[in-house]
């Protein structure tokens, strides 16, 4: 991925408002991002961590999506799957996000949700430079799990701007 800097962070969101995007924490460590390693820019925010943000760059231009979850009260066992990676996780490693839709339909309540890594780093995962804790059963190319990561985060995007 291009880097992006805050100001295009910020102009890119198609589900926010405009107070939420100015009180938007930008990721920690912003200038150390391994931007040669990511397919989108995601990460949770510091001050609210049930909130998270997805940015991606398109063929229009960059996206960014605001993302909400909640915290698990209790915890759970068993195994996860990342809807955009399809890795899988301890399941409190994954957490169903959920995103307001563009346009007249978020106003009006509608949203979208998907499984995702909870930290929002799946490209980090696909490439091997983050570990995984639940053994992979999949054994195609890191090359071929980054191009399915994109048509799967294309059609999440697009579920979102509908």
């Amino acid at each position: 991925m291009e880097p992006l800097s805050i100001d295009e962070i910020r102009g890119s969101f198609v589900n926010s408002t405009k107070s939420l995007v100015k009180a938007m924490t930008p990721p920690p460590q912003f200038s150390e991002l391994p931007w040669e390693s990511l397919d989108f820019l995601g990460w949770r925010d510091p001050k609210a961590p049930n909130r998270g943000y997805l940015v991606v760059r398109r063929a229009g231009g960059v996206t960014g999506i605001a993302l909400n979850t909640q915290a698990s009260s209790k915890p759970r066992r068993g195994t996860g799957l990342c809807d955009l990676c399809h890795c899988a996780h301890q399941i409190t490693d994954v957490a169903l996000f959920a995103a307001r839709r563009a346009g007249t339909a978020g106003r009006e309540g509608n949203t979208v949700g998907t499984y995702i890594c909870a930290d929002l780093a799946c490209s980090l995962y696909l490439r091997g430079l983050r570990d995984l804790d639940v053994p992979q059963g999949e054994t195609i190319s890191p090359e071929l799990r980054v191009e399915r990561l994109a048509t799967r985060l294309e059609n999440f995007v697009t579920r979102v701007l509908a």
